[in-house]
């Protein structure tokens, strides 16, 4: 970041942030040269950051201080992902399946926590991994929920990385089926033969604040299931909101105003058994497709040149 362009925030957190990853307690002259502000400079904002207990100077060197373990211990308890772990345990039991949560960053989305069932291990993670938009269909639901001038970022990604943004394939179309749905799957961009669905959740109209993607085998994400996974994603997704909302708050907003695919789901102990059943010779190619719950239910995935992708 150009020093002209830097606030007075950005400054502290710069050096707050410089202090709590350096392998060693940093010297004045270390953060200062790390952050690329003069010395006088770093030394005025330290002495606020000490007096605040961001920061804890001994003798020559910086520590992290007693706000910033504070915020550690309340993050623990209070962060998004610590809210979204039962909601994502419930998700996975419930699925037999893989689930990630995400979420927006500039131009990408990031996986933040990760819930991977024993049978799946053969799969990717992407803990702390970011993800592009075209590629995996967590970012996909982030970006659909977007306003629509606040996407450009992620597209420019995409046709930097050489896919199309126009035509019936191209990722303009999956951002707005998805914009209507609610839901986008995504056939083995990342990782053949892998599969995902994904949806965001959204508390305040064009600002999704994560997505939760369910991850398995191509062949478990069918039309033969698709509806009964829609339906255990939008429950959780829709949880979610309402945890993050707070008691009292109005409902969150939902990310498609479009009715669910599938009825009331079976029991637990039944979607499971689909889960680790699946129906011989079910398998997707590579690709991405958004369902589109108005439609006849049968998901077929769009074409794709090369076998890349999930989540």
């Amino acid at each position: 970041m150009p020093a002209e362009t830097r606030t007075a925030v950005d400054k502290a957190l710069d050096l707050v942030e410089a202090v709590a990853r350096a392998d060693r307690p940093p010297r004045l002259t270390d953060l200062a040269e790390e952050v690329g502000l003069h010395r006088a400079t770093a030394y005025r904002v330290l002495v606020d950051l000490v007096r605040r207990g961001w920061v804890l100077r001994a003798g020559d060197r910086y520590l992290p201080g007693t706000a910033v373990l504070r915020l550690s211990s309340s993050a623990a308890r209070n962060s998004l992902g610590a809210l979204a772990r039962p909601v994502l345990d419930r998700l996975s039991e419930r699925t037999g399946m893989m689930v990630n949560l995400q979420v927006p960053e500039a131009d990408r989305s990031r996986v933040i926590d990760v819930v991977r069932p024993d049978r799946l291990a053969m799969i990717s993670r992407l803990m702390g991994e970011a993800l592009p938009v075209h590629r995996f269909a967590g970012p996909l639901a982030l970006v659909a929920a977007l306003e629509p001038a606040d996407r450009a970022p992620y597209l420019r990604t995409a046709e930097a990385d050489g896919h199309p943004l126009d035509g019936p394939d191209g990722l303009l179309a999956d951002v707005e089926r998805t914009a209507r749905t609610g839901f986008a799957v995504e056939y083995g961009r990342n990782e053949q033969p892998v599969a995902s669905l994904g949806r965001a959740v959204v508390t305040r109209p064009g600002a999704p604040v994560c997505a939760v993607t369910l991850v398995g085998l191509g062949a478990e994400i069918d039309e033969n299931r698709l509806g009964l996974l829609q339906e255990l994603l939008r429950e959780a997704t829709d949880e979610l909101g309402r945890i993050l909302s707070g008691p009292g708050s109005p409902a969150p907003s939902s990310p498609s105003a479009a009715a669910p695919t599938a009825s009331a789901p079976p029991s637990i102990d039944a979607a499971r058994a689909a889960s680790e059943s699946p129906t011989a010779g079910e398998h997707r190619a590579g690709g991405l497709h958004v369902t589109d719950p108005t439609e006849s239910g049968t998901a077929t995935p769009s074409p794709s040149s090369s076998p890349e992708g999930q989540s």
